[in-house]
């Protein structure tokens, strides 16, 4: 099955000898292609673990996760680093641009840790920086962008490798209201549009009705809200 699934997936962290704590509890959860997945829940409920394990940069303690039917459990560390660069689009609170490279570089730089850049990777990119709106930017460096701006180069940044799956972090924490909703509508309308399967975790709730469904992590168990 495509998309990305987790199947009865726990983990938990030894506290000194005989105490284990207990952060995610048998969750399971399928996001199809064409999805957006909100997961949201109080400060320390398991949602920054939920994402990395979805990210394959934490491992489970028991359950699988896979992703387009590949279980990460079965991949080496190098399969792994590899999988993270090539079918997982990463979106984070903040838009960690690079000072130094203007806006189509910043996606291209994504392509050159892979080989070399050709001419159809550049237009990839200059495809995305349309879809996002800034086709009018592309020279433009960070210190030029609004927050807002800066936020939807790190969307198209993520679409760069035309990864299967797409994880957002709180990518309207550093926002305004306005950009915020801006942000996520856009994340929405991409995510459709080019039919990749994503999770958002956020605390902020008013971003919602963008999503097609609605979780809630508490106590390390993940619940179905609407």
């Amino acid at each position: 099955m495509s998309g990305i699934i987790f199947e009865n997936v726990s983990k938990h962290y030894q506290d000194g000898a005989n105490t284990k704590v207990q952060i995610l509890d048998n969750i399971s959860l399928h996001v199809k292609p064409g999805e957006l997945v909100a997961v949201i829940g109080p400060s320390g409920s398991g949602k920054s673990t939920f994402l990395s394990i979805a990210g394959a940069l934490l491992q489970a303690s028991s359950g699988e996760v896979s992703i387009n039917n590949i279980k990460l459990s079965q991949l080496t560390e190098k399969q792994i680093a590899q999988l993270r660069l090539e079918q997982i689009g990463f979106i984070l609170q903040t838009s960690n641009l690079i000072p130094y490279l203007n806006v189509l570089d910043q996606l291209l730089v994504v392509k050159k840790m892979k080989g070399k850049i050709t001419n159809r990777d550049k237009m990839f990119a200059k495809d995305l920086l349309r879809e996002v709106g800034l086709e009018s930017k592309i020279k433009k460096f960070p210190e030029h962008l609004s927050g807002g701006e800066r936020q939807r180069v790190a969307i198209a940044r993520a679409f760069m490798n035309d990864p299967d799956v797409i994880l957002a972090d709180e990518p309207t924490a550093s926002l305004d209201s306005k950009r915020a909703f801006d942000v996520v509508e856009l994340i929405a309308k991409v995510v459709k549009n080019r039919n990749k399967a994503a999770i958002m975790v956020t605390h902020d709730e008013r971003m919602l009705s963008y999503c097609d469904r609605v979780y809630r992590i508490e106590e390390g168990k993940l619940e179905l809200v609407n």
